[in-house]
């Protein structure tokens, strides 16, 4: 059984009143105004919003890839300025190497660490069976089904043994079988680590079946215009359970969408 994260312990992310404004041929656009959040330890948030409304940037922004105008992002009670690997960081293209089997794709963060080859090796082979890839580890990315490649990247980001992982739409390119059991086996594996994740999507039914709670935000440049609380059981394996209260929610995550479609 899952132990909600405590709203009264220390997050341990902290995102302060942060934009971000680019230059797209010779103009000024703004992807974020002000947006604030904070993750507890072990939490699981979903954020869900119209095209374009600047969930990636966030992502960028607190992976230490991108800056900030003003506000600061604060990681386990250190501001990351120009800090990069502070976060594990899922984007939404799987991005394995063709040319390393799984194994070797999946060790990659520990390598980029600096941390015993043989050690990464054994902690992955040893990972392999719970994330579905057990007899797959000398296989090629190119061999894969979109669910296995996805999978893989997943155990790459785990693997990079951060508090705090980022995942931007990790499901959105499978068909709908594939994500449900995605979905239903991301939960076992993070109910099992406890670690914290943002998970992007753009699907409503998604954003309640995972999350914690649920982020809105607004279109461009992109706001938190509603923070949705989940309060439906752990864990959630089956759907029939919790069926009625998930489509009661599902109805209040659609209207408040429609609202941020129009809201900037």
């Amino acid at each position: 059984m899952h132990n909600p994260p405590q709203p009264d312990s220390a997050p341990c992310l902290d995102v302060r009143g942060v934009s971000k404004t680019f230059r797209d041929g010779g103009h000024d656009v703004q992807a974020l105004a002000d947006v604030s959040l904070s993750a507890q330890p072990g939490e699981l948030i979903t954020i869900i919003g119209p095209s374009g409304s600047g969930k990636s940037t966030l992502f960028n922004l607190i992976t230490g890839l991108a800056q900030p105008d003003s506000g600061e992002i604060i990681i386990n009670g250190a501001p990351i300025g120009h800090r990069t690997g502070r976060v594990g960081y899922m984007p939404q293209r799987d991005l394995l190497l063709p040319w390393r089997t799984v194994l070797n794709n999946v060790i990659l963060g520990p390598e980029l660490d600096g941390r015993p080859r043989k050690e990464a090796r054994q902690r992955a082979r040893d990972l392999m069976p719970l994330f579905g890839l057990d007899g797959f580890e000398d296989a090629f990315p190119d061999t894969l089904s979109g669910g296995m490649r996805q999978r893989a990247a997943l155990l790459r980001t785990f693997l990079t043994d951060r508090d705090v992982l980022l995942l931007d739409e990790p499901f959105g390119a499978l068909d709908a079988l594939t994500r449900r059991d995605l979905q239903r086996w991301l939960l076992d594996v993070w109910q099992r680590f406890r670690k914290t994740i943002l998970f992007i999507t753009h699907d409503v039914e998604e954003a309640v079946f995972l999350g914690d709670r649920v982020l809105v935000f607004s279109a461009r440049p992109g706001r938190i215009v509603r923070e949705l609380h989940v309060d439906l059981p752990r864990p959630r394996g089956s759907l029939s359970v919790v069926s009625e209260d998930l489509r009661r929610l599902e109805a209040e995550l659609l209207d408040a969408l429609e609202q941020a479609e129009t809201r900037a």
